[in-house]
Order: structure tokens, then C-alpha cells, then sequence
């Protein structure tokens, strides 16, 4: 049954910190899972939610630590000591706790390192630390299982309990040479049906997907969704096993991506969140909007260069709010398209296929509005040039709105800019303008003002 907190719940909690009846406090929170209590301490003030995380066990804070919102981890962070923040660490697994020190000041970052207890763990954390967070080096763990091609199956089996005791969970058993390059993986249904003196090289199996340190993470998430893996193997320049990442770590790159693409399609310039301020929302809110706000004025100057044919054909303007919906609804499915398949991998670059294939859905929708439009404007108005007028100018615009909402995509990942951009205000507003521009362009040809 799924956590829901209580009104009830949060009142017990902040009389028993005013109490300071820390052992009723730890009781209560104890059988919660970690995400449950990070919700509730999100629910708190600032000093509450400090008090309880001091209360609770290191093991227990430490995972929780990472379900809190940044506020108010960063807030929690700054009330602890660096031997109190390394005793957190300490608990977590290496990418978690690379992910907690990279957001502390370089000084404090220094201190929680030197705080470190376990040697060989800060040694990782250190060593993840020199990657871009957004590669595959970023987001691996350190912890694997990894055996030598030389070992037998008797040495392979030992070697791999002890490397096991600090590892939650085993998703594959990696084999490696001498350097420790990458050579393959060994199947666990081969380990148990061997004899305990085959030597592994001849038992593991050589094909097996890898990623490099500095392959995007994005694209660690396709090869993992295409080949459908749990976990696969980093490797460093040399081809040497350095970590594995995880479907958890994966499930974040992908909410993240997801979020990011969400907001610039909706024109939201950088990452934010509804409890940011007023401030940072109208930042990432306001470039867009004013960058509209100019493309419209370039489109009313339009509208006014035609003031005489609205004079002598007065229906003219009363489409001219369809057209552009019309014209953006078109531009923005087109260009929707092209970025999900850029980003699940269906659609790499120019199709010639593709493109007239999203042209012919654009004709055979242009041509079924323009009918009911021309059917509608003859009944209604009986001005059967003008409604023609209309009817062309709408199939040619819809034609347009669906090339530029395929090729801008495109045009933008092959230059490295996320293709998400096209998705929303940039396709509306840019049509608005050139819709209308051929708008009263045909409408002059057919009828001659």
C-alpha cells in the first residue's frame, strides 16, 4: 500500500522534536522506507527536518539524502559537518556519493574527502568525480564483480563472495585480463555446471555490449532500451573495466532528458521547478515570450500592409486566427515526431523517405480542411473566390508548417542543439509569420488587390 502523509502524522512529528523525545521520534520513522521520510521531512521546516536527520541513523539518512528535494538537501548539507556528511557517504554507493560531495563548495568537498574512513572508497569517488556528469563516467558505480580470464571456476567462486559483500545487487560477473581489460561476461548458469578446475577462459562468453567513459548518457540509455540490459560495463580509454551503470541510474537519465525536453518544448529555457523561486521561474520563462513577442509584432506589420484587401474582402481576416493555430498545431506534431525519433534512435538524420511521407500526411490533411473550409465560407458568405482563396492559402501553409517542423529538428541536431527546441514557441511563432506572409500572398494572386 502506497505512503500517504497525514496532517495527523506531521503534527506527532513536530510535537515529539519540540519535546525532543528522540528515541518515540527514531521508532516512528524507523519502519518507513527512506523515500517515504524524505517526503515528510520535505513537508517540514528547515530546522525539523535537520533535527529528525540528525536523529535517524547514518545507513538510514544517507538514502534518504538522496530523495530530498536540492533545496533542501543543500540546506541540510550546510548544517553538517564534514565528518558528519562523510559518515553519510560512507553508507552510499559510489556515483550517489560522487553526486552529494559535487554539489558542496571545493573547500568543504576537500574536508568530506579527507573524512572519508574507507580508503579505497574515497579513492573512487575522487576518481568519478573528474567526469562530466552527464557522461557515462558521471553516473557509474565503482561497485562491480569482476573475475580473471586465468582464475578457474574454485578461485572465480571465492574471489567473487568477497567482492560481493559490498555490492546490493549482482547484475552480471565481468571477466578481465591481466590489465584488467574488458574481455567478456560469465554466464552464472555456466559457473554452477562447470567443473571448480576449468579455467574461465574457456567458459565466458566474449560478445557483450560496453560503453565508454565518455559516451552521453543519453546514449547509454538508448543502447540499454534498445538491447533491453539491466547494467553494462564502462571502460576507459585503454578498454579497461572502470564501472558499470544500472537501469536505476538510467530510469534518471531518462526522467531527467524527459523533463528537460518537456519545458523547452513548452519554452522554458533552463531546468526549473515548481517550488523555485519568482525569480529563477521568470528567468527561464520570460526569453521565449519575448522573442514571441517580436515575431507577432513582425506579424501584425504584416497584417497591416493588407489593410485594403481586408477593406474590399472582410472574410480575409476572420481566418486569419484559424490558419494560425491550424499552421502550428501541424508544425508542432511534425517537429514532435522528428525529435522522438531522434531521441529513441528510429530517425538519425535526413530521409528523403521520411520527409515525403510527412509531406503526404500534410497534403491529405490540408486538402480535408481546406474542403470543409471552402464548403463552410461558400454556405455562410457565398464569396466562392475568397473561399477558394482561403482553401489553397490553408493547404499551402499547412505544407509549409509540416517542412519546417521536420526539417528545423533535424537542422538542429546535426549542429548539436537539443532538437526539443522545435517542438514548441519556435515552430508557432515562426509560422505565425510565414503563414501569414503566404497567406495573403496566394490570396493576392487569386484575387488580384
Amino acid at each position: 500500500m502506497e505512503f500517504k502523509i497525514s496532517k495527523e502524522l506531521i503534527q506527532e512529528l513536530e510535537q515529539l522534536i519540540q519535546s525532543k523525545k528522540d528515541e518515540q521520534l527514531e521508532a516512528l520513522l524507523n519502519d518507513l522506507h527512506h523515500a517515504d521520510i524524505a517526503e515528510i521531512l520535505d513537508e517540514l521546516d528547515f530546522d525539523d527536518a535537520t533535527y529528525i536527520f540528525k536523529v535517524l541513523d547514518s545507513e538510514k539518512t544517507a538514502e534518504i539524502l538522496l530523495e530530498l528535494e536540492d533545496d533542501l538537501r543543500e540546506n541540510i548539507l550546510s548544517r553538517l559537518s564534514p565528518k558528519e556528511i562523510a559518515e553519510e557517504l560512507d553508507e552510499l554507493e559510489t556515483n550517489d556519493a560522487a553526486d552529494i560531495i559535487a554539489e558542496l563548495s571545493q573547500a568543504k568537498k576537500e574536508e568530506v574527502i579527507q573524512e572519508l574512513e574507507d580508503v579505497e572508497h574515497a579513492k573512487d569517488i575522487v576518481d568519478l568525480l573528474r567526469y562530466k556528469e552527464d557522461t557515462a563516467g558521471g553516473i557509474m558505480h565503482k561497485e562491480l564483480v569482476k573475475v580473471n580470464e586465468n582464475w578457474n571456476v574454485l578461485t572465480c567462486v571465492k574471489e567473487m563472495r568477497i567482492q560481493a559483500e559490498n555490492i546490493s545487487r549482482v547484475h552480471s560477473i565481468y571477466v578481465v585480463d591481466d590489465e584488467d581489460r574488458l574481455k567478456g561476461r560469465l554466464s552464472l548458469k555456466d559457473l554452477l555446471t562447470t567443473s571448480t578446475k576449468t579455467p574461465i577462459r574457456e567458459v565466458y562468453i566474449s560478445k557483450l555490449n560496453y560503453v565508454k567513459v565518455d559516451t552521453e548518457d543519453v546514449e547509454v540509455a538508448r543502447i540499454m532500451q534498445k538491447y533491453d540490459l539491466e547494467a553494462i560495463p564502462v571502460v576507459d580509454e585503454l578498454g579497461r573495466l572502470v564501472g558499470r551503470i544500472t537501469i536505476d541510474d538510467i530510469v534518471d537519465v531518462i526522467k531527467e532528458e524527459a523533463d528537460k525536453d518537456y519545458q523547452l518544448a513548452a519554452g522554458i529555457t533552463q531546468d526549473v521547478e515548481a517550488n523555485d523561486s519568482v525569480l529563477e521561474l521568470t528567468k527561464a520563462r520570460l526569453p521565449w515570450l519575448l522573442i514571441g513577442m517580436v515575431i507577432e509584432i513582425v506579424a501584425s506589420y504584416v497584417l497591416k500592409g493588407n489593410e485594403i484587401a481586408f477593406q474590399k474582402y472582410s472574410t480575409l481576416i476572420i481566418f486569419v486566427p484559424l490558419l494560425s493555430a491550424t499552421a502550428g498545431n501541424i508544425g508542432v506534431q511534425a517537429s514532435a515526431i522528428v525529435v522522438q525519433g531522434l531521441a529513441n534512435g528510429t530517425l538519425k538524420e535526413f530521409s528523403k523517405q521520411y520527409f515525403s511521407k510527412e509531406l503526404t500526411v500534410a497534403m491529405i490533411s490540408g486538402t480535408i480542411i481546406s474542403m470543409f473550409l471552402l464548403l463552410y465560407h461558400s454556405v455562410m458568405y457565398q464569396q466562392y473566390q475568397v473561399g477558394l482563396a482561403i482553401s489553397i492559402s490553408i493547404i499551402v501553409v499547412i505544407l509549409f508548417a509540416a517542412t519546417l517542423g521536420t526539417l528545423v529538428p533535424l537542422f538542429l541536431h546535426r549542429n548539436k542543439i537539443d532538437p526539443a527546441i522545435a517542438t514548441g514557441p519556435f515552430i508557432t511563432t515562426t509560422n505565425d509569420v510565414f503563414g501569414i506572409v503566404l497567406y495573403f500572398s496566394i490570396a493576392r494572386l487569386i484575387l488580384g488587390f
